[in-house]
């Protein structure tokens, strides 16, 4: 859902065409965020279908140029002002992994607490590094999505350092326990996760 609205957004200021969506869209997500411009085309069509943009003829190069419609804006003014719901975020491989660590008799758990904070850690140096750079070329789009992703990284280490002493107060392993979902909600996997 997100490359869609985010192509979609991309024609608030003007027509564009296939290849210019690709380039404006990894430019606003700071590259964090590659598409491939098959699949730039490929939503292009889907939204033309849906009537959320219309062809507006060539430019000089005889690209099609596209731009977005009354129903288009509808739908991106929908997208904006509706938050982001849990169900909506993909899952979390670490918080899987270290379930998984903690109720697995025989794994370490802490040196795999231990690994991922280096890593988490390291990628938090390198990340505000490059928000330095983008405050220095006054790149606000920069500055906000590496911000994102530092904060991101400063709850999973807070998360991390839970997650050990946690297991180790409770002897370096928890016990999973299944339990019974509860409707519209996945199932709690361990006595631990929450």
């Amino acid at each position: 859902m997100s490359v869609k609205f985010g192509l979609l957004a991309l024609f608030a200021d003007g027509p564009k065409y296939g290849y210019q969506l690709r380039t404006e869209f990894e430019a606003r997500t700071g590259g964090t965020w590659p598409v491939n411009v098959g699949q730039v085309y490929t939503t292009l069509e889907r939204l033309e279908r849906d009537d959320l943009v219309a062809a507006e003829g060539t430019n000089a190069d005889g690209r099609t140029m596209y731009a977005i419609t009354e129903t288009g804006r509808a739908a991106l003014d929908g997208w904006f002002t509706t938050p982001v719901a849990d169900a909506d975020r993909p899952r979390n491989e670490l918080a899987i992994k270290l379930l998984m660590a903690a109720t697995t008799p025989g794994v370490d758990v802490a040196a795999v607490v231990q690994r991922q904070r280096t890593e988490s850690l390291r990628l938090m140096r390198d990340y505000n590094t490059l928000r330095r750079d983008a405050e220095q070329a006054d790149d606000m789009a920069g500055v906000l999505l590496i911000d994102s992703l530092v904060f991101a990284l400063e709850g999973e280490v807070r998360w991390l350092d839970h997650v050990e002493s946690t297991v180790l107060r409770r002897g370096g392993r928890l016990v999973a326990v299944a339990r019974p979902r509860k409707a519209g909600r996945p199932a709690a996997t361990s006595r631990g996760a929450r």
